[in-house]
């Protein structure tokens, strides 16, 4: 337990406080996090999940039972979110809202970094993959949700026009091949791309951490608690509870918990503000979901390594 916490939670949290930190006593502003999240979303975050798709076995990375699981996990979770939203939460403006920060995790950023930190680079390979696949239908979900609930500015084709060109996922799509046919890089392309994938993980967490705010919760409480617990509880569990009794366990098992219980993704924040929804609600999900979801992270891996799972 204490070796996962040290090697795995304990960085991600400096890194996380450390943005937050900066931020407060202004060595960071909001043009630093704007410009670090761009360049993060757009090259850093791309270069890292090239590589690491490319440069792997694509039989052992591309596992398409665990991705069918996070497809159709993913899936319910969002509809049964949607049942009790429908009935539980108010306005009803804030439905969309409290769903999509109940089931869309923060892969590219905070899992990933579980996942590099855990099982290297053969993890990191895999886990590029199952989110590559996870994070398109989180995209769709997302839109669906918020349009439905929301008078939103941006139409529904529009979104999914900027799903298609999102970078990420073009990287992703680019890099299947590579890792299929065992194409091999020119050194200096790998050397450049090395780079600019060592900076990923450390810039993004410092710009998360710089991004969450807090507020008074008071009259958002349901909310923010129906979020949270879905997102860091119900969901990974709903996920791991699938997969063990389809006979994952280890590496893969590990995985498609450190990805399914990452905190609510930065991106649902954006793509809210976009639509004209109710921000700081979204906000506040992100940043209370982050802070729960270290420790239930360290509770949840330990027992799997206790159980002899993972």
């Amino acid at each position: 337990m204490l070796s996962f916490i040290s090697s795995t939670l304990v960085p991600v949290l400096i890194l996380l406080l450390m943005g937050w930190f900066f931020f407060r006593i202004r060595w960071i502003d909001d043009a630093f996090v704007a410009t670090g999240s761009k360049l993060v979303f757009n090259v850093a975050l791309p270069a890292l999940l090239f590589l690491s798709i490319s440069q792997a076995d694509f039989a052992h990375a591309a596992n398409i039972k665990l991705i069918m699981i996070g497809l159709v996990g993913s899936a319910i979770s969002c509809v049964l979110l949607l049942v009790v939203a429908r009935f539980t939460v108010t306005p009803y403006t804030a439905r969309g809202v409290v769903v999509q920060g109940g089931f869309r995790a923060n892969m590219g950023i905070i899992g990933l970094a579980y996942c590099a930190n855990t099982y290297g680079q053969e993890g990191l390979a895999a886990a590029s993959v199952y989110m590559g696949a996870v994070t398109i239908l989180f995209n769709v979900m997302s839109v669906y949700v918020l349009n439905i609930y929301q008078h939103g500015k941006r139409s529904i084709m529009q979104q999914l026009s900027g799903i298609a060109k999102n970078p990420l996922i073009i990287a992703i799509v680019i890099a299947l091949p590579f890792s299929y046919f065992q194409w091999t890089l020119p050194e200096v392309a790998l050397k450049t791309g090395e780079y600019f994938a060592q900076l990923t993980l450390p810039l993004a967490l410092i710009c998360t951490g710089a991004s969450l705010q807090f507020r008074s919760f008071s009259s958002d409480w349901y909310n923010i608690a129906l979020s949270t617990v879905s997102k860091c509880i119900l969901y990974p569990l709903f996920l791991v509870s699938v997969a063990y009794l389809l006979g994952f366990r280890g590496m893969h098992l590990g995985i498609i918990l450190l990805l399914a219980i990452s905190p609510t993704a930065a991106a649902s924040y954006v793509m809210v503000r976009n639509i004209g929804g109710d921000h700081r609600l979204a906000a506040s999900i992100i940043a209370v979901t982050t802070l729960a979801s270290l420790p239930i992270t360290a509770i949840a891996f330990t027992s799997l390594m206790a159980l002899g799972l993972v």
